[in-house]
């Protein structure tokens, strides 16, 4: 039977999802009769597949594909593309996947738009979800009031994946709209390490000097990382912490 279709088409019997297994081993039997908190992270993702192919039940393409995402998390990082060219997966299999990380990215993302951003690890836990699998570079605009709780949120750039192009209006423009009293810009490095590069340093430079000629306080700049590739363990750079601003 053709994957697609089968994917697409009437539930498949509890048989189809691990058929070589015993009954009681089978994923949908354990999480009929314990629950969901019963699985492993392969047969959960089995769950949404349903099925495997001529030559793997689909608890062993779950587990290949575990392997190459390296974990569940690691599955957000990962495109309709590699999901295609992963072996087991098919084109409807492929865009089920992509439709259930971008629901895992929404509710990550579902935060306090209030938020109390007084410290360069508050604006990196605010953003983690929008910065998480990213592979360019984005640049955010966090206008603050005075007691530095957020007012607006604004991605203001897009760029490849070594560079953001950034300028100054950019920055300023939802700042001064939302009245604020203080803005943080933040933008992420795909590569994980958040030391700022040379250009970083040009850009901060410059919005420094655009906010002291504006009247507003350019409260912080924060790059985002992740602490398993930057070698504080910190996972972001705080210029403000750094005495750079």
């Amino acid at each position: 039977m053709n994957e697609d279709y089968d994917a697409a088409g009437p539930e498949p019997a509890p048989s189809r999802l691990c058929e070589s297994l015993p009954a009681r081993e089978r994923p949908q039997e354990r999480l009929e009769r314990h629950g969901p908190r019963s699985l492993r992270d392969a047969e959960l993702l089995a769950m949404i597949l349903r099925t495997g192919t001529a030559g793997e039940n689909v608890l062993a393409v779950s587990e290949g594909l575990l392997r190459r995402a390296g974990s569940l998390k690691g599955l957000l990082q990962l495109d309709a593309s590699d999901f295609r060219n992963a072996r087991g997966l098919g084109r409807v299999k492929a865009l089920q996947l992509v439709t259930v990380c971008e629901i895992a990215r929404r509710v990550l993302a579902d935060r306090d738009e209030s938020a109390m951003l007084d410290g360069p690890d508050a604006v990196a836990s605010f953003l983690a979800p929008d910065a998480f699998g990213l592979q360019v570079e984005k640049c955010w605009v966090l206008c603050l009031n005075v007691k530095n709780r957020l007012l607006r949120r604004e991605e203001v750039t897009s760029g490849t994946a070594t560079a953001s192009l950034l300028h100054p209006r950019e920055v300023f423009r939802p700042a001064l709209r939302a009245g604020a009293a203080s803005v943080i810009v933040a933008h992420n490095h795909p590569s994980g390490d958040p030391a700022p590069s040379k250009a970083d340093l040009d850009m901060t430079r410059r919005l420094a000097d655009a906010a002291r000629i504006l009247g507003v306080t350019l409260a912080d700049h924060v790059v985002i990382g992740r602490p398993e590739a930057d070698p504080t363990g910190r996972g972001r750079f705080s210029f403000a912490e750094a005495g750079l601003l």
